[in-house]
């Protein structure tokens, strides 16, 4: 806003609108460009203004619906308008100080009757809110409310802090139950795999068993059909025989700790403990004799 020239031309530049006068009352608006004035008739450029947008940033302190104080950081843009320059050259003395007290006067009526979480969720209505009070007011003033920002909610540092808390206590408590669901993941599957993995193991001892099965079968029958005279019980009692002198010679060839073989037998099964004992007895005999090797082998056949 200019003051007064009494001078027989002036400009007015782009963006910007001049209020001309005759003898101190209002006579006209000048567009942009060059005008000739004359003074003797009472003709003067009255002031200049601009009608590009303008930035205005109130900074608003207030308290929430659950006692919370925060501070709100609003921005105005608003501008002149064209046609009704007149009325913001000669209503309003201080457009900026009007917009703030207004503002205040609309976020300290509307943000009480929010909760905290409720003002950041709907900080858009608080925005709204303000842009419909202004426009209704500052639009009969000559200014037009272009955007309405609500650029930051502040609340008191020790409110942020709790909200932070509560925001990783709540985070930790939905790590431990992902943490509880993988755990039991990780046992279910690992159970699974342990059934699978003894029924595939009893498949194969089965299978075993049978292929042993099947190889003496077909070895009886054969010495059963070559060796005249011979039963099956006998060919079984000599297959058996050269089983268990095999089993002795693989043992004494690749062991490399001494070996004891324990005095057994299909009659000795109920003396066990017997077996044992003069087992014992008769390898520290043996040792006593001076029976001294890298491998010992006590052999204690019945």
């Amino acid at each position: 806003m200019g003051n007064t020239n009494c001078v027989l031309f002036g400009c007015v530049e782009q963006a910007s609108v001049g209020v001309v006068e005759r003898w101190g009352r209002f006579e006209k608006l000048a567009q942009p460009g060059l005008h000739f004035f004359n003074p003797f008739a009472g003709e003067c450029l009255a002031g200049i203004l601009s009608t590009r947008i303008s930035s205005l940033d109130v900074r608003i302190e207030t308290k929430t619906k659950d006692n919370v104080f925060v501070q709100l950081l609003c921005s105005i843009q608003y501008r002149v308008i064209k046609e009704n320059a007149d009325d913001a050259f000669y209503e309003l003395q201080n457009p900026q100080e009007q917009i703030q007290a207004y503002v205040f006067d609309v976020v300290r009526a509307v943000v009480p009757k929010m909760n905290l979480d409720e003002l950041f969720e709907q900080k858009g209505e608080v925005a709204k809110a303000v842009s419909q009070e202004l426009e209704k007011v500052m639009g009969d003033y000559g200014y037009s409310i272009e955007h309405i920002l609500m650029v930051d909610i502040i609340p008191d540092a020790s409110v942020r802090r709790a909200m932070n808390e509560i925001n990783v206590a709540q985070r930790l408590q939905l790590a431990s139950v992902y943490k509880g669901e993988a755990e039991k993941v990780l046992l279910v599957k690992k159970a699974e795999a342990e059934a699978e993995a003894k029924y595939l193991g009893g498949v194969g001892v089965a299978r075993q068993r049978q292929a042993i099965t099947d190889g003496l079968r077909e070895n009886i029958l054969n010495f059963s059909h070559k060796v005249e005279g011979t039963s099956a019980k006998e060919v079984m009692d000599l297959i058996l025989i050269t089983q268990y002198f095999d089993t002795i010679k693989d043992l004494g060839n690749s062991s490399k700790n001494t070996t004891v073989f324990i005095p057994h037998g299909p009659g000795h099964v109920r003396d066990i403990s017997g077996q044992i004992r003069n087992g014992m007895m008769e390898a520290a005999a043996s040792a006593q004799a001076g029976i001294t090797n890298d491998e010992v082998n006590v052999n204690l056949l019945q």
